[in-house]
């Protein structure tokens, strides 16, 4: 049976994104200061920073890529038409536009002498940290990995000065690189285990003129995120295709690249949770580069938060054992991509 579309107050109601549901503490909140530990990276080249929460407000200063930023609230700016009304408090520095901000923070992990034959899965648990081409921080910078990417750690390497290391392996380019094990959160078998794997009847909608992601069990929503799927830029049309899919591949983590950077290309390692529906790459997957879902800003793909591509991935089928770097051909979870 082909399910009603939900709209997008429903998806507020839902999804809890409303003003209350932005902003009132959890049940288990104990009176802290829910940003106490919290800092905003700077996603793309450069933002403003404001003296309010308004792009038509003085400018205080400019920010470069991936300064961090110390958040102490969330506001709603007062732009009603505005599809991201969330904006970030700078303590008394100013307010900076949320959509080019990613939440981040810092958890460093003692290292995992002794990994599994097969390697395993982690976490940049930090806001970012580069990889290596040797265990020495003298050598030359292979690339960045951002906080909440997902990477193989296949192996252990201590140096001299005593800094652990994991070896990590660049599953697009069959390379090994090595990253500071510090930085680096070994994921459990727990963390990753299915979501209702009981029900066989699932669904994911996604309503591309919403921007909208709604999961179904036996047609009824139980899930509901914001999304940004593909758009029409300067440099070409990239559109997600409508109609009907399933998640016939999935990985916990991949590295994405193509085309020229200078242009309209990307580099992108780790990016975590894919679940692809075509055979041209078009897939789900969690987003580290913005946080401005709910318009469209992707090449082709179903750009979701980091924990909404997490929960999709352990919900949807077919699962992927905590020791395998992928799954394909499996029976999948089905797809539907309407206007």
């Amino acid at each position: 049976m082909k399910s009603s579309k939900i709209s997008r107050r429903d998806f507020l109601k839902l999804g809890g994104l409303g003003l209350a549901g932005l902003l009132t503490p959890p049940l288990n909140f104990h009176f802290e200061d829910p940003f106490a530990t919290v800092q905003g990276r700077v996603t793309t080249r450069m933002v403003w920073m404001y003296d309010k929460p308004s792009t038509e407000a003085t400018q205080v200063t400019f920010c470069h890529r991936d300064k961090l930023l110390n958040i102490t609230n969330a506001v709603i700016s007062d732009d009603v038409n505005s599809h991201n009304r969330v904006w970030y408090e700078i303590g008394k520095e100013g307010y900076v536009y949320s959509g080019n901000i990613q939440p981040v923070r810092t958890l460093l992990n003692a290292p995992q002498l002794n990994l599994p034959k097969d390697g395993i899965l982690t976490e940049i648990s930090v806001p970012y940290t580069d990889a290596y081409e040797a265990p020495d921080k003298t050598s030359k910078v292979a690339y960045r990995m951002y906080y909440e990417t997902t990477h193989w750690a296949k192996a252990v390497v201590t140096a001299e000065d005593g800094q652990v290391w994991y070896q990590v392996r660049d599953d697009k380019f069959d390379k090994l690189y090595y990253a500071r094990a510090e930085h680096m959160r070994p994921m459990s078998e727990a963390e990753l285990a299915p979501i209702s794997p009981d029900v066989d009847k699932k669904k994911i909608q996604v309503q591309l003129d919403e921007q909208m992601l709604v999961a179904y069990e036996n047609d009824l929503p139980i899930f509901v995120a914001a999304v940004s799927t593909g758009g029409i830029f300067r440099v070409g049309t990239y559109t997600t295709p409508q109609g009907a899919f399933i998640t016939y591949y999935k990985r916990p983590s991949r590295h994405m690249a193509a085309g020229d950077i200078a242009a309209s290309g990307f580099d992108l390692p780790g990016v975590p949770w894919v679940q692809y529906i075509t055979e041209g790459g078009i897939s789900f997957h969690g987003t580290f580069w913005h946080n401005d879902f709910g318009r469209p800003r992707s090449h082709g793909c179903i750009n979701l938060s980091m924990s909404t591509a997490k929960w999709l991935y352990r919900w949807s089928a077919p699962q992927v054992s905590m020791n395998k770097e992928f799954s394909f051909g499996g029976v999948g979870t089905k797809v539907e991509i309407v206007l």
